[in-house]
């Protein structure tokens, strides 16, 4: 494999592990939009489910060497930032 092909793939696995990232914020705020209360036991439920499912993506990239280490710890990291300012955002919108 040349050096080209894989920087392409690390690349790649990089841009689909944001991908996953920005698909679980974008299904947390429609659940919290119009479904459920983040105290409710389905919103944690998916949270749990979804950010479960991320990590194990980023540990088999990273067991692959597509990944270092510190950048899935940052995509799990910048996930939970806008997962959490996206939870204070809706608990103000309701107040």
């Amino acid at each position: 494999m040349t050096s080209n092909t894989t920087i392409n793939y690390r690349e790649r696995a990089y841009e689909l592990l944001k991908a996953d990232a920005d698909k679980i914020v974008k299904l947390i705020q429609v659940q919290m939009d119009n479904l459920t209360m983040p105290q409710c036991p389905l919103y944690e439920e998916v949270l749990d489910t979804q950010m479960f499912g991320l990590s194990r993506e980023i540990d088999f990239a990273i067991r692959l060497g597509l990944v270092d280490e510190k950048d899935g710890k940052a995509i799990l990291d910048q996930l939970e930032r806008e997962l959490s300012n996206l939870h204070e955002a809706t608990l103000k919108k309701r107040v």
